[in-house]
């Protein structure tokens, strides 16, 4: 099984990201899932997590408003657009999805599968 994020990058203060994460070896429409992220030297935040069918969402309130998360389970892919990006949105990204439908999962621990990471970078 594995989940592989995509769509980090370099960009300026208010510019946009779309961050994939395409799952194989299972599929994951019946699981919730979710981005998380971690910034050098703090830890690990969650940034928003999506119910199995997308039906529910829930995002961290630092980025409510500018950030959307979005599933397409015939794609087995989850996707996270980053708009109006902050310098301190950066940080390195990665997706995980839960192994049932449970819905809120905050506690990244309590996922079982994770991607490797996709680094943001925003410059001031």
């Amino acid at each position: 099984v594995q989940l592989q994020a995509s769509g980090g990058g370099l960009v300026q203060t208010g510019g946009s990201l779309r961050l994939s994460c395409a799952a194989s070896g299972r599929r994951f429409s019946n699981n919730g899932q979710a981005w998380f992220r971690q910034a050098p030297g703090k830890e690990r935040e969650l940034v928003a997590t999506i119910s199995w069918n997308g039906g529910r969402i829930f995002y961290a309130d630092s980025v409510k408003g500018r950030f959307a998360i979005s599933r397409d389970n015939a794609k087995n892919t989850v996707y996270l657009q980053m708009n109006s990006l902050k310098p301190e949105d950066t940080a390195v990204y990665y997706c995980a999805a839960d192994k049932d439908r449970r819905f809120p999962v905050r506690n990244g621990n309590e996922y079982d599968y994770w991607g490797q990471g996709t680094q943001v970078t925003v410059s001031s």
